[in-house]
């Protein structure tokens, strides 16, 4: 079971957020799970811990096409630059997709499968904080070394259709993916494998148990 730490920090302070995110350890997003048809392969990192009230994940990509065309929340994110956040709370038969294009445009689902889903409301999606290397405008697609970071602050109220009151102790499953549909170098990468002939993120059979650290007494 993979154990996400709880840290203390002020995550409105650009400071104190550096400083509890260099306390974690890096992670790839290197699953390259269709490399026949999708052979493009993006370098993708991120780094994960929670407060007790927020989930803190930063994703830091390097790549050779990066584009965003979609200004508006719960709009098609995956098209573009896209960087996402699965969870299923324990006990669960549904889970959660945070996507995210590179300028900070994001989408939140509740979802039995992939056609079964409800868009978070927009009161939802205003807690969530983000910060991105590139502004919220539309990014046409370049080509060359893009290096860009995203940072999401998920607070647990953001699991819409759950109760959970903070992060503290709660378990599940998760997985993490870098996307970019429509670009010109179109890739599908995820943390954790994923076992299917073509390209589905909205397989929660393969996601990786997970725990997020109470606070220590």
């Amino acid at each position: 079971m993979y154990r996400i730490p709880r840290i203390d920090c002020n995550v409105a302070c650009p400071a104190s957020l550096e400083e509890a995110f260099a306390r974690t350890v890096r992670e790839t997003v290197a699953c390259n799970n269709w490399p026949a048809d999708f052979p493009y392969a993006p370098q993708v990192g991120f780094r994960i811990f929670h407060t007790g009230a927020d989930l803190l994940l930063r994703f830091d990509v390097a790549e050779r096409c990066t584009a965003a065309r979609t200004l508006d929340d719960n709009g098609p994110v995956w098209t573009d630059s896209c960087a996402e956040f699965f969870f299923r709370p324990e006990g669960s038969d549904s889970y959660y997709n945070f996507e995210c294009n590179c300028i900070g445009t994001l989408l939140v689902g509740h979802r039995r499968d992939r056609t079964q889903a409800e868009h978070a409301p927009a009161e939802v999606l205003r807690t969530v904080r983000r910060r991105a290397t590139y502004p919220h405008a539309p990014l046409p697609e370049t080509e060359g070394d893009n290096r860009w970071t995203l940072t999401l602050a998920i607070p647990a109220a953001a699991l819409f259709r759950d109760r959970i009151a903070g992060w503290d102790g709660v378990q599940g499953a998760m997985n993490l993916y870098k996307c970019g549909d429509d670009l010109s170098c179109p890739h599908y990468l995820s943390w954790r494998p994923v076992g299917t002939p073509a390209p589905d993120f909205h397989r929660p059979e393969f996601f990786e148990p997970v725990f997020f650290e109470p606070k220590k007494q």
